[in-house]
């Protein structure tokens, strides 16, 4: 089997150096070439065809986004960004994800070998992973890579809406790679006067799900917020579980509530989208639906199982053709647990269809 191919886009000799290094090591990867920066990369991509693309976000001249933005314009290539670990570097990571880039990896504080060394199993997992994205799904419909900003107006009245106190339907939504680009297509595509409440666990770690929050919430008609312990579910709604933390929800006084732990790691995520399928699939007086999208793996899986066994009112798989990567929904189909495969494009029609009239 041939090596996967490997362009490194950094603008330190350091750092550049030092991934090739990293990639090599493995038998089953090679670095035919290295780029300085993004206008480097976008043409070195043309040139040497590699099969995945790292890349920096700060860089002169051309950044990191707008070499993502050009390479998925003239030869799309998935992408998996390094980026530092600050809120603005977290916000740039999503802003990255959502210009086509399919996964990343967070850059350790240090800048010597051994701090990279820390994330090297998860670069080289991701860039395996990435190697395998299918290539149509690189190739989204404008209106999802560049929604328009419809919440951005609304934003401030939707900040102090307080929802729908009354619903009787929940809507539990699982992905991982590929999955701010899906939540994107599918959150945005919510009317405004959508009933349920909305729960999502995308596997993230700590400040990358608040600037996806934000980032949703600017471009929806629905509110978006990150989860907070002890708070009230308010129907019409979306609720991204914060990263680090299992999203739960319990039956409190007649209300349904927000209840964060740290428990255990669940098929090596916390949170995991079987911790949330699971918690929902308990409040049996609600109509229980569960969308499990993109990503690798198997999470969310044995959850919707469960679910399905527990009663749910519907079961929703996104379909191979635009997944970014077909596993964690492949999974669920294996099990027999899907009642509905959809392409990314309908499955917001999909959740409003199951849910009728609240």
């Amino acid at each position: 089997m041939a090596a996967i191919r490997v362009l490194v886009v950094d603008d330190s000799i350091f750092m550049r150096k030092l991934i090739k290094r990293l990639l090599e090591e493995d038998p089953e990867l090679s670095v035919p070439g290295v780029a300085t920066n993004g206008a480097e990369a976008v043409r070195m991509t043309q040139e040497l065809v590699p099969d995945v693309v790292t890349m920096d976000v700060e860089m002169p001249g051309m950044n990191g986004l707008d070499a993502v933005s050009a390479i998925m314009r003239s030869r799309p290539v998935p992408i998996v960004m390094l980026s530092s670990q600050t809120q603005e570097g977290a916000a740039a990571t999503i802003d990255a994800l959502r210009r086509g880039a399919v996964d990343f990896v967070g850059k350790p504080s240090g800048s010597t070998s051994f701090d990279l060394y820390k994330v090297r199993t998860e670069l080289v997992a991701k860039v395996k992973a990435a190697s395998k994205t299918r290539k149509t799904a690189l190739k989204l419909p404008s209106a999802a890579v560049n929604p328009a900003p419809r919440g951005a107006a609304a934003g401030a009245v939707r900040e102090d809406a307080p929802g729908f106190r009354s619903f009787g339907q929940i809507v539990a939504i699982g992905t991982s790679t590929g999955g701010p680009r899906a939540l994107d297509a599918v959150l945005t595509a919510l009317p405004p006067d959508f009933r349920c409440p909305v729960l999502v666990v995308q596997h993230m770690p700590p400040r990358f799900t608040k600037s996806l929050a934000e980032r949703l919430n600017a471009i929806c008609e629905v509110r978006v917020s990150e989860a907070e312990d002890g708070e009230s579910l308010r129907g019409g709604r979306v609720y991204i579980a914060p990263g680090d933390k299992h999203l739960t929800i319990a039956e409190k006084g007649g209300a349904y509530v927000v209840k964060l732990t740290e428990e255990p790691l669940r098929s090596g995520h916390r949170p995991s989208v079987d911790v949330l399928f699971e918690s929902v699939a308990r409040l049996s007086r609600l109509k229980r639906h569960y969308v499990i999208m993109t990503g690798m793996g198997q999470d969310g899986a044995k959850g919707m199982l469960l679910a399905k066994e527990l009663g749910a009112a519907s079961t929703i798989a996104e379909s191979q053709e635009t997944c970014v990567v077909y596993g964690m929904p492949r999974s669920a189909v294996e099990l027999g647990c899907v009642e509905h495969i959809v392409p990314l494009g309908r499955i917001a029609d999909k959740i409003v269809q199951v849910t009728g009239k609240d």
